[in-house]
């Protein structure tokens, strides 16, 4: 199955104070354009997710959006200043943790937020009352005085993330934040994605699909440069799909019948029954909600209707759909082999 490539930029309520704005942004390396053409809004407040695969462009978009690189044609502007103006200034605005998530392992915690704060040039008062409010919004109290090479990988990102917000930025990006963190650790780490993206934008680029499932507000695709998607993940499921598909369970005499002369119906499947209780997986084109139809279907045949559910798909087939039949020019397009600037994961070096 494949997906039209959209030229769909998110729109954001004109009230919401935009923080990241790329604007037609290309960035190319010698012959191949590793971002082309990409475009985007993202608000204050807003956690959304950047997805795509290996040497899609995630990273060197990142780039552009720290002031890393500056986009070849095109602009970024963060919280409307052009990164090509000012880019001191934008990069004050910014918080970032790498995915490889630099720090120096014979450091205490606490010597190391206020080497990084020293950086920062955060003095006197200021600097005390940020590592403070860093270390208290991470919760990393009970480390703080220990030895980084001591902590846990989950205790280590959270030091980097106390890190990225000493200065109290307006923006949080982050490269494969959960990369190496067991089940219980990405947990804490997706709740605290959650309560840092309350006061802040967050951007984050991960290939743990479940994590934007249960992390972001939105989800932007990119594959070969471009971007193909920026929508929340429900609707990005519904495009992909090109239906909208309903689970039902329903108790009751003719339901498959019935079911099955319904309008703009186009897949009807039958589940496992739970004794007498029917279920089915039913498929509808078009953009309408086929739910109150459903349930009138139901009470004008005195049916029992035991659910009633809109039914997604799966993040990871929605994934697999947008980009199903590129991973060979993907392959291609990845900076391994070439002479042009490395299109990693590993994130954009320091700030």
């Amino acid at each position: 199955m494949t997906t039209t490539v959209t030229e769909h930029v998110g729109e954001t309520d004109h009230k919401q104070h935009l923080t990241i704005e790329a604007d037609h942004a290309s960035k190319i390396f010698g012959s191949r354009t590793a971002v082309d053409d990409v475009s985007f809004k993202i608000g204050r407040g807003e956690v959304v997710g950047f997805l795509g695969p290996n040497g899609a462009g995630k990273t060197t978009t990142m780039r552009m959006l720290t002031s890393y690189y500056t986009p070849d044609v095109g602009s970024v502007r963060i919280t409307g200043i052009d990164t090509q103006d000012d880019d001191i200034e934008t990069r004050k605005r910014i918080g970032y943790l790498p995915e490889n998530n630099p720090l120096y392992g014979d450091l205490l915690v606490h010597e190391y937020l206020t080497f990084v704060a020293d950086l920062r040039g955060l003095a006197g008062p200021e600097r005390k009352r940020n590592i403070e409010s860093a270390v208290e919004e991470v919760r990393l109290t009970e480390v703080y005085y220990l030895p980084i090479n001591y902590l846990s990988k989950g205790y280590r990102q959270r030091t980097g993330l106390a890190a990225a917000i000493l200065h109290r930025p307006e923006i949080l990006i982050m490269d494969e934040p959960t990369e190496g963190l067991d089940p219980n650790q990405r947990i804490s780490m997706r709740n605290l994605i959650r309560s840092l993206g309350e006061a802040r934008t967050v951007l984050l680029s991960t290939h743990v699909l479940g994590e934007i499932e249960g992390t972001c507000d939105r989800l932007l695709v990119i594959n070969r440069g471009k971007l193909i998607a920026d929508d929340p993940v429900s609707a990005i499921s519904r495009r992909v799909r090109g239906s909208r598909t309903i689970s039902i369970e329903v108790q009751g005499s003719n339901v498959e019948k019935r079911l099955d002369k319904m309008d703009n119906l186009t897949e009807l499947h039958r589940e496992n029954d739970i004794g007498d209780r029917k279920r089915f997986l039913l498929s509808f084109s078009g953009e309408a909600d086929p739910r109150p139809v459903v349930f009138n279907l139901a009470k004008e045949q005195d049916w029992v209707l035991w659910e009633l559910r809109e039914s997604e798909a799966k993040l990871q087939d929605v994934f697999r759909a947008m980009t199903l039949g590129r991973e060979d020019a993907d392959a291609a397009e990845s900076e391994s082999g070439s002479s042009a600037e490395p299109e990693s994961e590993s994130g954009t070096g320091s700030e």
